[in-house]
């Protein structure tokens, strides 16, 4: 086989350079294709679908293959359906994923100066929050689109200023939207007082509050980047992938979010390891016994 793939090669440089040129371009621009739709499923729960349905055409190769008669039988009947199956079971990622494609550039830019104020204000507005003690959730959007994980709240279009964030969370019944999450998309404030699924019910998962269980649960289901205040503890927390980093000051906020959104290669992303979780330690908030005070109660209210 690995002479078989030799002779290609060597046929394949052997033939003129237009014929070449052209065979080059077709199978760069569907290696694009590919690395464009890889970007679309990552950090959605699809890119776990389509990896299953890779392992079954992985299995169905073997078996041809092989000669197994009967296992490349039943697989024969699935192949025929694979594009009906592939469109009933992403049919929300195409939906998002062609709504993406008209407003989202095709190359992702490097860091820019809007970004980075965004993110500057957003970490203004989580420190003065927090020295208040007052309560806050906010969530990057990024690849991954969150209108189907979330109950949607007020649309404001609104540029992201630390003064705009810290009175969108000031309690007051008078002001419904402090009490949701705070989406960013675009680099803009999108959505205030939205709602978003909670986390399971693992045990780590229900010792935390609302807002935290919220941001596990988001973040579990999406590639979304979210910042918790503690109205308790007037703590900061930041939340990715499914994992939580408690108790960040506001440089550990800052190396974690510019770690996360800028590539290795930009000057933003610091040369320390990007958080370090703090060593865990015995303390009235981190709610570990069975009964719950009225003031932890209060946080997930």
């Amino acid at each position: 086989m690995i002479e078989e793939a030799t002779q290609g090669v060597v046929a394949f440089f052997e033939r003129d350079a237009w014929s070449m040129g052209r065979d080059l371009l077709d199978i760069g621009i569907v290696a694009i294709l590919l690395y464009w739709v890889l970007s679309l499923l990552k950090g959605t729960r699809a890119m776990q679908m389509a990896i299953g349905l890779a392992l079954i055409l992985g299995v169905y190769f073997l078996a041809g293959r092989f000669e197994l008669i009967t296992v490349s039988t039943i697989f024969d009947s699935m192949i025929t359906q694979i594009v009906l199956i592939i469109v009933v079971v992403f049919q929300h990622d195409i939906r998002r994923a062609l709504a993406r494609v008209g407003r989202r550039s095709f190359l992702r830019a490097q860091r820019t100066a809007r970004e980075t104020q965004v993110i500057e204000e957003v970490i203004k507005a989580a420190n003065a929050l927090a020295q208040k003690r007052i309560g806050a959730l906010i969530v990057f959007e990024r690849e991954a689109s969150l209108d189907e994980f979330i109950e949607l709240g007020t649309e404001l279009d609104a540029s992201v200023t630390k003064e705009l964030l810290f009175s969108i969370f000031i309690p007051s019944f008078e002001n419904p939207m402090h009490d949701g999450a705070l989406i960013i998309r675009d680099g803009r404030v999108w959505q205030a007082g939205a709602f978003l699924p909670l986390a399971g019910t693992s045990r780590q998962d229900r010792n935390l509050g609302a807002r935290h269980r919220a941001a596990l649960g988001i973040s579990k289901e999406t590639d979304a980047v979210v910042v918790v205040v503690s109205e308790e503890r007037g703590a900061v927390s930041l939340c990715f992938g499914g994992n939580i980093v408690r108790n960040v000051d506001a440089n550990s906020l800052r190396e974690g979010l510019y770690g996360l959104f800028y590539r290795p290669h930009s000057d933003a992303v610091v040369k320390k390891p990007l958080l370090r979780k703090p060593a865990s330690r015995p303390s009235r908030d981190d709610t570990t016994k069975p009964l719950r005070s009225r003031s932890e109660k209060a946080e997930e209210s």
